[in-house]
C-alpha cells in the first residue's frame, strides 16, 4: 500500500538512492500489487497502508517470500504482531518497523550515554511529540482509542522501551480536549514505572509550531541528555557532574548533521538483505516496543 502519510517521502528516497532499484507502487488493494508479491526478482516489500491493514499487508509480503518494511505501528493489536514476527522468523525474513527516529544519531547517542552508565543511574526519562492536526484530519486518527499516543507517541516509546525495558506497570491519559465535534484523543500522555525510575511521554494534536518543541531527555545520577527540538537534530546538550565517555564534565553541546529521516533505515535494511545479517534492533525488542505501546495506548486486551 502507499496511502500512509509516510509513504511519499519513502518513495522518494528509493527512486534517488543508490542502492536500490524501486520495482513498483501500488495501492492497498489490485493486480499491481499482486504483481508484485508475485515477482521473485522483488526482495523487500515497503508496507505503507492504513494502520488497520498493515498486519495484513506485511502477512501477505512474507507469505510471499519477501523482507518487509512495516509502517508504524504493526498492527491495531499484540496477536496480529506476535503471528507476523513468527511467521517472519519461520521464513528466516526480515521484518524492519518504520519508527522514524530509530536511527537519529542524536537520539542514539543518548541511548549509548544511558546503556554505558555515562549519565549514571537513569531516573527518568520524557518525551514529547506534538502536532497541529487539521479538523479533516481528525476523524481518521479517531478511529483508534490511542488516538495522538498510538500515532505520534510510539516514536518516543520506541527509544524508552529499548533503553529501559518493559516497565511493571503503564497508565494512559488519553484526553479528548480540543474544541472539535470528534472523539479523538488529541491531548495524551503516558507514564511507564519502572522499579528505580520512571518514564513520561506526552503527544497531543493541539499545539502550534509544534515541531521545535518536540523533544527527549534522560535524567542520571551522573547527569543529564537533552534534545530539543528532535528534528533537525543537530545539537545535543549533555551536563555532567563527572566525566564520562567522550563528554567532559559539565555543560557539552554536541553537534551532529541534520537528521533525515527513512534514509539510514533504507541503508541498513538493504545490507541486512544483501548480507544476510541481522537487524540492530531485534524481534524480541519489537515485540516490547509494541506492548508497551499498546497498554499506553489503552488498546492492551
Amino acid at each position: 500500500g502507499s496511502s500512509h502519510p509516510h509513504a511519499k517521502a519513502k518513495i522518494r528516497i528509493l527512486k534517488e538512492s543508490p542502492r536500490w532499484e524501486l520495482a513498483g507502487v501500488s495501492n492497498d488493494d489490485g493486480p499491481t500489487r499482486d504483481a508484485l508479491l508475485g515477482d521473485p526478482s522483488i526482495r523487500v516489500v515497503a508496507v505503507e497502508s492504513g494502520v488497520q491493514r498493515h498486519a495484513e499487508h506485511a502477512r501477505l509480503a512474507l507469505e510471499a517470500g519477501k523482507h518487509v518494511h512495516l509502517e508504524k505501528p504493526p498492527s491495531d493489536n499484540m496477536r496480529d504482531f506476535r503471528e507476523l514476527a513468527a511467521l517472519a522468523r519461520r521464513k528466516n525474513l526480515l521484518v524492519q518497523l518504520g519508527y522514524m527516529w530509530r536511527y537519529h544519531p542524536a537520539i542514539n547517542a543518548i541511548l549509548e550515554a544511558a546503556r554505558k552508565g555515562w549519565l549514571g543511574d537513569v531516573y527518568l526519562v520524557r518525551g514529547t511529540i506534538n502536532t497541529i492536526t487539521p479538523a479533516g484530519e481528525r476523524p481518521g486518527l479517531a478511529v483508534f482509542p490511542g488516538g495522538l499516543m498510538l500515532e505520534l507517541g510510539c516514536h518516543l516509546i520506541d527509544p524508552l522501551v529499548r533503553m529501559m525495558g518493559l516497565p511493571a506497570r503503564i497508565t494512559p491519559f488519553l484526553g479528548t480536549h480540543g474544541n472539535f465535534n470528534d472523539r479523538l484523543a488529541d491531548n495524551t500522555a503516558a507514564v511507564f514505572e519502572y522499579p528505580r525510575a520512571m518514564g513520561i511521554v506526552s503527544s497531543s494534536a493541539l499545539q502550534a509550531n509544534a515541531f521545535q518543541h518536540r523533544n527527549f531527555e534522560v535524567f542520571g545520577s551522573n547527569g543529564t541528555a537533552l534534545l530539543r527540538p528532535i528534528e533537525p537534530g543537530t545539537l545535543l546538550s549533555i551536563d555532567l557532574v563527572k566525566a564520562a565517555g567522550p563528554y567532559i564534565a559539565g555543560v557539552q553541546q554536541v553537534k551532529f548533521a541534520p537528521f533525515g529521516r527513512y534514509v539510514a533505515d533504507f541503508d541498513e535494511l538493504g545490507e541486512a538483505v544483501r548480507l544476510s545479517r541481522p537487524l540492530a534492533v531485534t524481534p524480541e525488542d519489537d515485540l516490547k516496543v509494541h506492548e508497551a505501546l499498546l497498554r499506553a495506548s489503552g488498546m492492551w486486551s
